[in-house]
Protein backbone atom coordinates (compact mmCIF):
# COMPACT_ATOMS: atom_id res chain seq x y z
CA UNK A 1 0.00 0.00 0.00
CA UNK A 2 1.55 3.38 -0.79
CA UNK A 3 0.69 6.62 1.24
CA UNK A 4 -1.66 8.62 1.59
CA UNK A 5 -4.93 7.15 0.66
CA UNK A 6 -6.45 8.73 -2.52
CA UNK A 7 -9.01 8.25 -4.54
CA UNK A 8 -7.34 6.36 -6.60
CA UNK A 9 -6.84 3.44 -3.78
CA UNK A 10 -8.86 0.74 -4.75
CA UNK A 11 -12.49 0.24 -2.89
CA UNK A 12 -12.19 -2.43 -0.44
CA UNK A 13 -15.48 -2.21 0.67
CA UNK A 14 -18.39 -1.76 -2.43
CA UNK A 15 -21.41 -2.56 -0.99
CA UNK A 16 -24.47 -2.12 -1.35
CA UNK A 17 -25.34 -1.44 2.09
CA UNK A 18 -28.32 -3.32 3.79
CA UNK A 19 -31.58 -1.46 3.77
CA UNK A 20 -31.61 -1.26 7.75
CA UNK A 21 -29.43 -1.19 10.53
CA UNK A 22 -29.69 0.55 14.24
CA UNK A 23 -26.91 2.89 13.76
CA UNK A 24 -25.36 4.36 10.58
CA UNK A 25 -21.99 5.96 11.11
CA UNK A 26 -20.70 8.71 8.89
CA UNK A 27 -17.13 8.74 8.30
CA UNK A 28 -14.30 5.98 7.65
CA UNK A 29 -11.33 7.94 9.92
CA UNK A 30 -10.18 6.03 12.98
CA UNK A 31 -12.94 7.57 15.06
CA UNK A 32 -15.52 6.30 12.70
CA UNK A 33 -13.82 2.86 12.07
CA UNK A 34 -13.29 2.64 16.14
CA UNK A 35 -16.91 3.34 16.67
CA UNK A 36 -18.56 0.28 14.35
CA UNK A 37 -15.62 -1.73 15.74
CA UNK A 38 -17.15 -1.34 19.64
CA UNK A 39 -20.95 -0.90 18.12
CA UNK A 40 -20.54 -3.87 16.40
CA UNK A 41 -19.11 -5.82 18.93
CA UNK A 42 -21.61 -4.99 21.74
CA UNK A 43 -24.31 -6.87 18.82
CA UNK A 44 -25.55 -3.72 17.75
CA UNK A 45 -26.11 -4.02 13.22
CA UNK A 46 -24.31 -0.97 12.50
CA UNK A 47 -23.31 0.51 9.02
CA UNK A 48 -20.33 2.66 8.33
CA UNK A 49 -20.55 4.92 5.08
CA UNK A 50 -17.52 6.51 3.91
CA UNK A 51 -18.26 8.91 0.73
CA UNK A 52 -14.64 8.25 -0.66
CA UNK A 53 -11.99 5.85 1.16
CA UNK A 54 -11.22 4.36 4.33
CA UNK A 55 -8.85 6.22 6.12
CA UNK A 56 -8.51 8.85 2.90
CA UNK A 57 -8.10 12.24 4.53
CA UNK A 58 -6.22 12.86 8.09
CA UNK A 59 -6.40 9.53 9.11
CA UNK A 60 -3.52 8.66 7.00
CA UNK A 61 -1.78 12.01 6.86
CA UNK A 62 -1.24 12.49 10.55
CA UNK A 63 2.40 12.26 12.34
CA UNK A 64 1.26 9.16 13.85
CA UNK A 65 1.71 9.85 16.88
CA UNK A 66 -0.21 8.50 20.18
CA UNK A 67 0.64 10.82 22.73
CA UNK A 68 -0.32 12.01 26.11
CA UNK A 69 2.29 15.27 25.73
CA UNK A 70 0.70 18.11 25.63
CA UNK A 71 -2.68 17.16 25.98
CA UNK A 72 -5.54 19.18 27.15
CA UNK A 73 -6.34 17.95 30.65
CA UNK A 74 -10.07 16.40 30.23
CA UNK A 75 -8.39 14.55 26.95
CA UNK A 76 -5.73 12.82 29.12
CA UNK A 77 -7.71 10.24 30.73
CA UNK A 78 -8.81 9.49 27.51
CA UNK A 79 -5.96 9.42 25.77
CA UNK A 80 -4.50 7.02 28.20
CA UNK A 81 -7.26 4.28 28.22
CA UNK A 82 -6.59 4.92 24.12
CA UNK A 83 -2.94 3.66 24.81
CA UNK A 84 -4.45 0.75 26.55
CA UNK A 85 -6.85 -0.40 23.61
CA UNK A 86 -3.70 0.37 21.08
CA UNK A 87 -1.36 -2.13 23.24
CA UNK A 88 -4.44 -4.56 22.84
CA UNK A 89 -5.30 -3.57 19.20
CA UNK A 90 -0.72 -4.40 18.73
CA UNK A 91 -1.13 -8.03 20.31
CA UNK A 92 -4.34 -8.71 17.95
CA UNK A 93 -2.93 -7.40 14.46
CA UNK A 94 1.07 -7.53 15.57
CA UNK A 95 3.34 -5.01 14.05
CA UNK A 96 1.60 -4.11 10.91
CA UNK A 97 -0.07 -1.40 12.84
CA UNK A 98 3.29 -0.43 13.55
CA UNK A 99 2.72 0.68 17.25
CA UNK A 100 5.40 1.56 19.33
CA UNK A 101 6.13 2.72 22.97
CA UNK A 102 9.29 5.14 21.78
CA UNK A 103 8.39 7.98 23.47
CA UNK A 104 7.17 12.01 22.49
CA UNK A 105 9.43 14.89 23.30
CA UNK A 106 8.45 18.22 23.40
CA UNK A 107 12.19 20.13 22.62
CA UNK A 108 12.19 23.53 24.41
CA UNK A 109 14.39 26.75 22.41
CA UNK A 110 13.79 29.22 25.51
CA UNK A 111 13.60 29.05 28.68
CA UNK A 112 9.98 29.95 28.61
CA UNK A 113 9.19 27.54 26.84
CA UNK A 114 10.25 25.07 29.62
CA UNK A 115 8.06 27.43 32.07
CA UNK A 116 4.86 26.35 29.92
CA UNK A 117 5.90 22.82 30.27
CA UNK A 118 6.42 23.15 33.76
CA UNK A 119 2.73 24.52 34.46
CA UNK A 120 1.40 21.44 32.18
CA UNK A 121 3.20 18.69 33.72
CA UNK A 122 0.97 18.75 37.15
CA UNK A 123 -1.59 17.35 35.04
CA UNK A 124 0.07 14.43 33.81
CA UNK A 125 1.57 13.34 36.80
CA UNK A 126 -1.63 13.70 38.79
CA UNK A 127 -2.81 10.78 36.29
CA UNK A 128 0.27 9.12 37.14
CA UNK A 129 1.54 9.84 33.27
CA UNK A 130 5.68 9.33 33.54
CA UNK A 131 6.07 13.17 31.64
CA UNK A 132 8.94 15.35 33.13
CA UNK A 133 11.19 17.61 32.21
CA UNK A 134 14.67 17.18 31.00
CA UNK A 135 17.92 19.18 31.27
CA UNK A 136 19.43 20.55 27.54
CA UNK A 137 22.32 18.17 28.38
CA UNK A 138 20.22 15.01 28.34
CA UNK A 139 18.11 16.10 25.54
CA UNK A 140 21.33 16.22 23.95
CA UNK A 141 22.67 12.42 25.02
CA UNK A 142 19.08 11.26 23.78
CA UNK A 143 19.08 13.01 20.26
CA UNK A 144 22.56 13.50 19.54
CA UNK A 145 21.28 16.89 17.82
CA UNK A 146 23.56 19.76 17.65
CA UNK A 147 20.13 22.61 17.98
CA UNK A 148 21.14 24.01 21.53
CA UNK A 149 17.85 23.01 23.06
CA UNK A 150 17.24 24.68 26.24
CA UNK A 151 15.46 20.80 27.51
CA UNK A 152 12.37 19.36 26.92
CA UNK A 153 9.25 17.69 28.34
CA UNK A 154 9.25 14.13 27.49
CA UNK A 155 6.82 11.31 27.73
CA UNK A 156 8.63 7.81 27.77
CA UNK A 157 5.32 6.09 27.80
CA UNK A 158 3.87 7.43 24.59
CA UNK A 159 3.65 5.47 21.50
CA UNK A 160 3.68 5.63 17.67
CA UNK A 161 1.80 3.52 14.98
CA UNK A 162 1.37 4.08 10.78
CA UNK A 163 -1.70 5.95 10.18
CA UNK A 164 -1.79 4.77 6.58
CA UNK A 165 -1.40 1.01 7.55
CA UNK A 166 -2.85 0.96 11.26
CA UNK A 167 -6.38 2.48 10.19
CA UNK A 168 -7.51 0.28 7.34
CA UNK A 169 -6.56 -2.93 9.64
CA UNK A 170 -8.75 -1.61 12.17
CA UNK A 171 -11.61 -1.45 9.03
CA UNK A 172 -11.00 -4.60 8.82
CA UNK A 173 -11.30 -5.74 12.40
CA UNK A 174 -14.49 -4.02 12.69
CA UNK A 175 -15.98 -5.95 9.52
CA UNK A 176 -14.64 -9.13 11.78
CA UNK A 177 -16.58 -7.68 14.82
CA UNK A 178 -20.11 -7.49 12.56
CA UNK A 179 -19.84 -3.88 11.20
CA UNK A 180 -20.62 -3.37 7.35
CA UNK A 181 -18.31 -0.82 5.66
CA UNK A 182 -19.32 0.91 2.03
CA UNK A 183 -16.90 3.07 0.74
CA UNK A 184 -17.43 5.70 -2.44
CA UNK A 185 -21.24 5.61 -0.64
CA UNK A 186 -21.46 9.32 0.62
CA UNK A 187 -24.81 10.14 3.10
CA UNK A 188 -26.82 13.09 1.72
CA UNK A 189 -29.06 13.84 4.22
CA UNK A 190 -30.70 12.39 7.30
CA UNK A 191 -34.03 11.20 7.04
CA UNK A 192 -36.01 12.76 10.31
CA UNK A 193 -39.47 11.76 10.79
CA UNK A 194 -41.81 13.50 13.99
CA UNK A 195 -38.33 15.50 14.96
CA UNK A 196 -36.18 12.58 15.52
CA UNK A 197 -33.77 10.41 13.23
CA UNK A 198 -35.22 7.29 10.60
CA UNK A 199 -32.90 6.84 8.60
CA UNK A 200 -30.23 8.14 6.05
CA UNK A 201 -30.44 8.87 2.38
CA UNK A 202 -26.88 7.67 0.87
CA UNK A 203 -26.21 8.04 -3.04
CA UNK A 204 -26.69 4.12 -3.09
CA UNK A 205 -29.86 4.45 -1.44
CA UNK A 206 -31.87 4.59 2.02
CA UNK A 207 -30.78 3.02 5.13
CA UNK A 208 -33.16 2.90 7.94
CA UNK A 209 -31.88 3.33 11.43
CA UNK A 210 -32.95 4.93 14.82
CA UNK A 211 -29.21 6.68 15.46
CA UNK A 212 -26.67 8.13 13.33
CA UNK A 213 -22.99 9.14 14.41
CA UNK A 214 -21.54 12.09 12.52
CA UNK A 215 -17.89 11.41 12.37
CA UNK A 216 -17.20 13.14 9.13
CA UNK A 217 -13.63 15.10 10.07
CA UNK A 218 -13.63 18.44 8.04
CA UNK A 219 -16.82 17.61 6.28
CA UNK A 220 -19.44 17.79 9.49
CA UNK A 221 -20.26 21.31 9.59
CA UNK A 222 -21.41 21.33 6.58
CA UNK A 223 -23.33 18.18 6.95
CA UNK A 224 -25.17 19.59 10.36
CA UNK A 225 -25.67 22.70 9.17
CA UNK A 226 -28.18 21.87 6.69
CA UNK A 227 -29.93 20.09 9.46
CA UNK A 228 -29.79 23.41 11.58
CA UNK A 229 -27.17 22.14 13.87
CA UNK A 230 -24.34 24.50 13.96
CA UNK A 231 -20.53 23.70 15.17
CA UNK A 232 -18.50 26.19 14.46
CA UNK A 233 -15.52 24.10 13.38
CA UNK A 234 -13.05 24.96 10.51
CA UNK A 235 -10.05 23.33 9.18
CA UNK A 236 -6.13 24.22 8.30
CA UNK A 237 -4.13 22.58 5.77
CA UNK A 238 -1.09 20.42 7.46
CA UNK A 239 1.68 19.59 5.33
CA UNK A 240 4.24 16.54 5.73
CA UNK A 241 6.44 14.28 4.32
CA UNK A 242 8.02 10.94 4.30
CA UNK A 243 11.77 10.50 3.76
CA UNK A 244 13.73 7.72 2.30
CA UNK A 245 15.63 5.69 4.69
CA UNK A 246 18.43 7.15 6.53
CA UNK A 247 20.89 6.17 9.20
CA UNK A 248 20.63 5.50 12.70
CA UNK A 249 18.30 8.38 14.27
CA UNK A 250 16.88 9.20 17.07
CA UNK A 251 13.82 6.87 17.64
CA UNK A 252 12.07 9.08 19.89
CA UNK A 253 9.31 11.22 18.19
CA UNK A 254 9.67 15.10 18.59
CA UNK A 255 8.92 18.64 18.12
CA UNK A 256 10.43 21.80 18.16
CA UNK A 257 9.04 25.52 16.70
CA UNK A 258 10.70 24.67 13.10
CA UNK A 259 9.94 20.85 12.78
CA UNK A 260 8.86 17.16 13.61
CA UNK A 261 10.28 14.07 13.76
CA UNK A 262 9.01 10.41 13.91
CA UNK A 263 11.10 7.23 12.73
CA UNK A 264 9.36 5.03 10.86
CA UNK A 265 9.27 1.17 10.14
CA UNK A 266 10.97 1.60 6.83
CA UNK A 267 14.16 3.29 8.01
CA UNK A 268 13.25 6.74 6.97
CA UNK A 269 11.19 9.46 8.89
CA UNK A 270 7.98 11.39 8.91
CA UNK A 271 8.83 15.08 8.66
CA UNK A 272 6.52 17.70 9.38
CA UNK A 273 6.37 22.04 10.25
CA UNK A 274 6.78 21.73 14.25
CA UNK A 275 3.31 24.22 14.11
CA UNK A 276 3.41 25.81 10.61
CA UNK A 277 0.51 25.72 8.92
CA UNK A 278 -2.07 27.02 6.15
CA UNK A 279 -6.38 28.42 6.31
CA UNK A 280 -7.89 28.60 3.57
CA UNK A 281 -10.48 31.79 4.32
CA UNK A 282 -14.56 31.35 3.22
CA UNK A 283 -17.77 31.50 4.48
CA UNK A 284 -17.42 29.54 7.68
CA UNK A 285 -14.22 31.11 8.56
CA UNK A 286 -16.00 34.99 8.13
CA UNK A 287 -18.82 33.71 10.18
CA UNK A 288 -16.68 31.79 13.12
CA UNK A 289 -14.00 35.10 13.22
CA UNK A 290 -15.43 35.43 16.59
CA UNK A 291 -14.87 32.47 18.51
CA UNK A 292 -11.55 31.66 16.70
CA UNK A 293 -9.77 35.46 17.20
CA UNK A 294 -8.08 34.60 20.31
CA UNK A 295 -6.99 31.26 19.40
CA UNK A 296 -5.76 32.97 16.01
CA UNK A 297 -4.03 35.59 17.74
CA UNK A 298 -2.00 33.85 19.78
CA UNK A 299 -1.21 31.60 17.04
CA UNK A 300 -0.76 34.46 14.31
CA UNK A 301 2.98 33.85 13.33
CA UNK A 302 2.25 30.21 12.52
CA UNK A 303 -0.61 30.18 10.26
CA UNK A 304 -0.80 31.88 6.40
CA UNK A 305 -3.93 32.99 5.68
CA UNK A 306 -4.76 32.22 1.89
CA UNK A 307 -7.89 34.02 -0.03
CA UNK A 308 -9.95 31.01 -0.90
CA UNK A 309 -10.51 27.49 -0.76
CA UNK A 310 -9.82 24.86 -3.71
CA UNK A 311 -12.92 24.24 -5.79
CA UNK A 312 -15.35 21.85 -3.55
CA UNK A 313 -13.96 22.00 -0.56
CA UNK A 314 -16.06 22.00 2.55
CA UNK A 315 -15.61 26.00 3.00
CA UNK A 316 -15.00 26.87 -0.56
CA UNK A 317 -16.74 29.72 -1.43
CA UNK A 318 -18.64 28.11 -4.01
CA UNK A 319 -19.64 24.93 -2.01
CA UNK A 320 -23.32 24.38 -2.12
CA UNK A 321 -24.47 24.90 1.40
CA UNK A 322 -27.86 23.34 0.64
CA UNK A 323 -28.57 20.34 -1.85
CA UNK A 324 -31.47 18.19 -2.73
CA UNK A 325 -30.92 14.25 -1.27
CA UNK A 326 -32.25 12.88 -4.26
CA UNK A 327 -29.05 14.24 -6.35
CA UNK A 328 -25.35 14.74 -6.17
CA UNK A 329 -24.11 15.89 -2.88
CA UNK A 330 -21.13 18.04 -2.28
CA UNK A 331 -19.76 14.93 -0.42
CA UNK A 332 -19.86 13.37 -3.91
CA UNK A 333 -18.27 16.30 -5.62
CA UNK A 334 -14.97 15.63 -3.10
CA UNK A 335 -14.61 12.08 -2.45
CA UNK A 336 -11.05 12.76 -0.53
CA UNK A 337 -9.65 16.05 0.32
CA UNK A 338 -6.41 15.61 -1.27
CA UNK A 339 -4.76 19.24 -1.06
CA UNK A 340 -0.90 19.97 -2.29
CA UNK A 341 1.34 19.89 0.30
CA UNK A 342 3.24 23.18 1.23
CA UNK A 343 6.75 22.69 -0.12
CA UNK A 344 8.03 25.60 1.24
CA UNK A 345 6.94 25.04 4.41
CA UNK A 346 8.81 21.41 4.26
CA UNK A 347 11.93 22.67 2.74
CA UNK A 348 12.23 24.56 5.55
CA UNK A 349 12.07 21.37 7.74
CA UNK A 350 14.19 19.43 5.58
CA UNK A 351 16.89 21.99 6.81
CA UNK A 352 16.07 22.52 10.52
CA UNK A 353 16.48 18.19 10.80
CA UNK A 354 19.54 18.59 8.29
CA UNK A 355 21.17 21.46 11.00
CA UNK A 356 19.98 19.17 14.16
CA UNK A 357 21.33 15.88 12.81
CA UNK A 358 23.93 16.85 10.74
CA UNK A 359 25.36 13.11 10.57
CA UNK A 360 22.18 12.10 9.15
CA UNK A 361 22.38 14.13 6.42
CA UNK A 362 19.74 16.51 4.81
CA UNK A 363 16.82 14.35 4.54
CA UNK A 364 15.64 13.17 0.77
CA UNK A 365 12.09 12.96 0.53
CA UNK A 366 9.96 9.90 -0.68
CA UNK A 367 6.91 11.51 -1.00
CA UNK A 368 4.98 14.16 0.30
CA UNK A 369 1.28 15.25 1.42
CA UNK A 370 -1.02 17.38 3.45
CA UNK A 371 -4.34 17.25 4.87
CA UNK A 372 -7.57 19.01 6.28
CA UNK A 373 -6.95 18.89 10.21
CA UNK A 374 -10.82 19.68 11.47
CA UNK A 375 -10.97 22.09 14.32
CA UNK A 376 -12.66 23.73 16.88
CA UNK A 377 -11.96 27.13 18.72
CA UNK A 378 -10.98 25.57 21.87
CA UNK A 379 -8.79 22.67 20.36
CA UNK A 380 -10.89 20.14 21.97
CA UNK A 381 -13.58 17.97 20.08
CA UNK A 382 -17.05 17.46 20.52
CA UNK A 383 -18.71 14.20 21.22
CA UNK A 384 -21.99 14.40 22.13
CA UNK A 385 -25.79 14.17 21.56
CA UNK A 386 -27.22 16.84 19.25
CA UNK A 387 -30.42 18.18 21.55
CA UNK A 388 -32.44 19.15 18.92
CA UNK A 389 -32.57 15.81 16.86
CA UNK A 390 -33.01 12.62 18.43
CA UNK A 391 -31.13 9.78 17.44
CA UNK A 392 -28.49 12.03 16.44
CA UNK A 393 -24.46 11.85 18.07
CA UNK A 394 -21.54 14.09 16.41
CA UNK A 395 -17.78 13.21 16.99
CA UNK A 396 -15.77 15.64 15.36
CA UNK A 397 -13.15 18.52 15.57
CA UNK A 398 -10.81 16.31 16.95
CA UNK A 399 -8.36 19.21 15.88
CA UNK A 400 -5.07 17.06 15.13
CA UNK A 401 -6.12 14.53 17.95
CA UNK A 402 -8.10 11.92 16.42
CA UNK A 403 -5.37 9.27 15.76
CA UNK A 404 -3.85 8.77 18.78
CA UNK A 405 -6.83 8.98 20.83
CA UNK A 406 -9.13 7.50 18.46
CA UNK A 407 -9.83 4.21 19.88
CA UNK A 408 -10.97 5.17 23.16
CA UNK A 409 -12.94 7.86 21.68
CA UNK A 410 -14.69 5.00 19.58
CA UNK A 411 -15.13 3.38 22.78
CA UNK A 412 -17.13 6.56 24.55
CA UNK A 413 -19.26 7.29 21.55
CA UNK A 414 -20.25 3.66 20.98
CA UNK A 415 -21.31 3.66 24.57
CA UNK A 416 -22.98 7.35 23.98
CA UNK A 417 -24.94 5.34 21.02
CA UNK A 418 -25.49 2.26 23.60
CA UNK A 419 -27.00 4.76 26.52
CA UNK A 420 -24.38 3.68 28.29
CA UNK A 421 -22.04 5.61 31.07
CA UNK A 422 -19.22 7.48 29.17
CA UNK A 423 -16.60 6.28 31.69
CA UNK A 424 -15.09 9.95 31.71
CA UNK A 425 -15.73 13.40 32.45
CA UNK A 426 -17.79 14.71 29.13
CA UNK A 427 -18.33 18.30 30.23
CA UNK A 428 -15.63 19.79 28.34
CA UNK A 429 -16.59 17.64 24.83
CA UNK A 430 -20.16 19.11 25.09
CA UNK A 431 -21.80 20.93 22.30
CA UNK A 432 -23.54 23.89 24.42
CA UNK A 433 -20.36 24.89 25.55
CA UNK A 434 -20.46 27.38 22.06
CA UNK A 435 -24.01 28.95 23.25
CA UNK A 436 -24.49 28.33 26.87
CA UNK A 437 -22.41 31.37 27.55
CA UNK A 438 -19.65 29.69 28.92
CA UNK A 439 -15.99 31.19 28.19
CA UNK A 440 -13.84 29.36 25.78
CA UNK A 441 -11.12 27.64 27.13
CA UNK A 442 -8.01 27.14 24.94
CA UNK A 443 -6.35 23.99 25.31
CA UNK A 444 -2.47 24.04 26.15
CA UNK A 445 -0.39 25.14 22.89
CA UNK A 446 2.35 23.21 23.78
Amino acid sequence: MTFPITDNTPITYPGPPPAQADVVVLGGGIIGVMTAWFLAQAGSRVVLCEKGRVAGEQSSRNWGWIRQTGRDPAELPVVIEALQIWESLALQFGDALGFRRSGVMYMAKSEADMAGYAAWLPHATGLGVDSRLISAADVQNRLAGTTPWAGALYTPSDARAEPFAAVPLLARGAVAQGAVIVENCAVRALDIAAGRVTGVITEQGRIACGQVVVAGGAWSSLFLRAHGVAIPQLSVRSSAAATEPMGQGPDVAGVDDEFAFRRRADGGYTLAPGGAHDFFLGPDALRNIAPYWPVFTKDFRSTRLLPKAPAHFPDAWRTPRRWDADRASPFEAARILNPAPNMAYLARVQSAFARAFPSLGRPKLRSAWAGMIDTMPDVVPVVDHAPTIPGLIIATGMSGHGFGIGPAFGRIIADLVLGRPAGHDMTRFRLSRFSDGSPLQPGPSL
